[in-house]
């Protein structure tokens, strides 16, 4: 047996696929699995700390975390990078300003405007 993790528009599942000999004969269709949902995050669940929201344009998997909060970063300075298609993409200030919060942790996958900070 061998086990794989696929992503599936954000959702991640554990997967074990059974290897046959060729030839076998093909095994009766197992009963369907329910998969539970992971628990939201605490922090997604809190709102915002910051008035100016720093959101994905998108989807993909979050790479490195620039900046912290309480840091002042100027327009275009790289907030967060993203992972996306195997290019990195950097997500930037929109203007001057104070990192108010980070709203994501490295590793996290994220969909096209998921709010990644906060600034004010």
């Amino acid at each position: 047996m061998k086990s794989y993790t696929i992503t599936v528009n954000g959702n991640v599942y554990d997967v074990t696929v059974e290897e046959k000999p060729v030839g076998a004969a093909p095994a009766a269709p197992a009963a369907p699995v329910s998969v539970p949902k992971a628990a939201p995050k605490a922090a997604a669940a809190a709102k915002p700390a910051g008035s100016v929201k720093i959101e994905a344009g998108a989807a993909g998997k979050v790479f490195k975390i620039e900046a912290n909060p309480g840091q002042k970063v100027k327009a275009g300075d790289a907030v967060v990078i993203i992972e996306a298609m195997k290019m990195e993409i950097p997500i930037v200030a929109p203007k001057d300003g104070m990192v108010a919060s980070i709203e994501v942790a490295v590793g996290d996958s994220i969909e096209a405007g998921t709010v990644l900070a906060t600034m004010d």
